[in-house]
């Protein structure tokens, strides 16, 4: 794309004709359309990332589009896996194992999906790989899980919803925080460093087997472990390694600091090979399918997006929804019929006000992550 052209984003709506295709159809239709068979996938690696959703929450993505997705790539001549990294916090997703029980309760099966599903960054989410950050100015070397990495080709497939933090998550949160391993993670959340919480630690020591620079030390008298702050580097590692979640991190990150953090994340996963993205706006739900319920939607869902530009494709979907009315009974509708409540114009920030989101793209647009200027192109 030259320097002054506008990138493409396609977009169909939800709507289907009696007794004609199906969504998983018509998103097919929507990702040939936008171009992704000009990405060479003969007998490639092909990592889609997505989200499985923690255990309880129901607003996640269906398998059935994943399915449509994986069946493209197959008929391309790719070797698809579906792919997620562990989670820092404590739930249903912070081991592999407990990950990929989470995702089978949740639905997807190499049977659903039509192809294998792997945990980037392995059983404890400690493998992963450094990747350099081209133009970062807040983290230099990103922790990306390996098997994302060890992809030929990047495809992320996003569930675009609301966020109590970051605004909205949608293609950057679902690849900068979803394929960072739980160090990277951490990097991206925490400015500070993890402490251990006494009442939880059995003593087992493995964290300290982990810790390559001596900030862990076990005290034989409680039989307990303590972080020493003199060595310890904030890598994140021992949080991976505790089996029993007696290790923690303060998020005491900025949203703003979060952001580009995240934008930059990012862009390690995606440069230097063929990528391309699509994002859902359906169920969008006020907060991240990280937690173990979802409320109301906040608006309605709007429909299909894809491009190979991944802040184009979130400002087409910010657009939209900003340009949307608020569901009746949804928590950004209860803010705005409160006469106390003082009005942002802008959905994300009036469902969350806490929350902050202009940075993630502003940033993104700086380290040459993509464009905010788009053509869309309605299918």
């Amino acid at each position: 794309m030259s320097k002054n052209e506008k990138a493409k984003v396609y977009f169909t709506d939800f709507h289907t004709i009696a007794f004609g295709d199906g969504l998983p159809t018509k998103l097919k239709k929507l990702i040939r359309k936008a171009g992704i068979g000009s990405i060479d996938m003969d007998g490639k690696f092909v990592a889609i990332k997505m989200h499985f959703g923690e255990l309880g929450n129901i607003s996640y993505l269906r398998p059935n589009y994943a399915k449509a997705v994986v069946d493209v790539i197959k008929e391309l001549g790719g070797k698809p896996f579906l792919t997620d990294c562990n989670t820092m916090y404590p739930g249903s997703r912070k081991n592999a194992l407990e990950h990929l029980e989470c995702a089978w309760e949740n639905g997807f099966t190499p049977l659903t999906v039509g192809c294998p599903i792997i945990i980037g960054d392995g059983l404890k989410g400690t493998d992963d790989i450094a990747v350099p950050v081209a133009g970062g100015e807040y983290i230099k070397e990103a922790k990306i899980g390996r098997a994302v990495m060890d992809a030929d080709v990047f495809i992320s497939l996003t569930h675009f919803k609301g966020h109590e933090m970051t605004g909205f998550g949608g293609t950057i949160k679902n690849i900068g925080m979803g394929c960072g391993s739980r160090a990277g993670k951490t990097d991206q959340h925490s400015s500070g460093k993890p402490h251990v919480k006494e009442k939880l630690c059995r003593g087992c020591r493995r964290c300290q087997k982990e810790c390559a620079n001596g900030g862990l030390v076990f005290d034989e008298a409680s039989r307990k472990m303590h972080v020493d702050a003199e060595h310890c580097v904030g890598c994140g590692r021992c949080l991976g390694a505790c089996n029993f979640d007696a290790i923690e991190f303060d998020n005491n990150a900025a949203n703003e600091l979060l952001n580009c953090r995240m934008a930059e994340y990012t862009k390690a996963v995606v440069d230097g090979r063929p990528n391309f993205h699509i994002s859902l706006v359906v169920d969008v739900s006020p907060n991240c399918d990280c937690h173990g319920e979802n409320d109301v939607p906040i608006l309605p869902n709007l429909g299909m997006f894809a491009s190979f530009d991944p802040l184009a494709l979130d400002q087409a979907c910010v657009d939209a929804c900003l340009a949307a009315a608020p569901m009746p009974g949804s928590q950004l509708a209860k803010h705005l019929a409160d006469p106390d409540f003082h009005d942002h114009h802008d959905h994300f920030t009036n469902s969350t006000p806490e929350s902050e989101w202009k940075s993630c793209l502003a940033h993104a647009e700086k380290i040459g992550l993509g464009s905010r200027e788009y053509e869309l192109i309605t299918l």
